[in-house]
């Protein structure tokens, strides 16, 4: 099963795990109301996030960081509807369709989680590193391809 991170967060939201502030939005419109809503109640900025399947967002140009609801907008004009190319996509890349605006929050700690399963042993894995994200997105490190 794959999720957008969007996805992954109200499943942790739901279940009491801390996440930042912030809705999907389709649209220029749904982005700009979004960091509207966000920065009204406090937030210094927001992050535009492009959701695509894939790792490597932010170094292919798909997460920028906007300090006005104006910023924001324009980011998102340019990130919806771009083909975002990563080291996962190859170079077809996948058409940007939908973006997470959220709050922008001091970092004090990043944690990278993995979960998978195996169907054919019917077992459950998971897995969490202190360190980039980058090194999730190349698993498994044998360098077979992952479904």
């Amino acid at each position: 099963m794959k999720i957008h991170e969007y996805q992954g967060k109200a499943v942790l939201k739901k279940y009491g795990v801390a996440v930042p502030r912030g809705s999907m939005a389709t649209t220029r419109e749904e982005a700009e109301a979004i960091a509207k809503e966000l920065m009204a109640s406090g937030a210094t900025g927001v992050v535009v996030k492009a959701q695509i399947h894939a790792g490597g967002r932010g170094k292919g140009g798909g997460v920028k960081i906007a300090k006005s609801v104006e910023e924001a907008g324009e980011l998102a004009g340019k990130i919806l509807g771009m083909k975002l190319v990563t080291h996962q996509t190859g170079p077809e890349g996948r058409i940007v369709h939908r973006l997470l605006i959220e709050e922008t929050l001091p970092i004090e700690k990043e944690l990278y989680l993995g979960f998978w399963s195996i169907a054919a042993r019917a077992s459950r894995c998971s897995w969490h590193r202190p360190r980039a994200a980058w090194i999730l997105s190349r698993w498994p490190p044998n360098g077979r391809k992952r479904s």
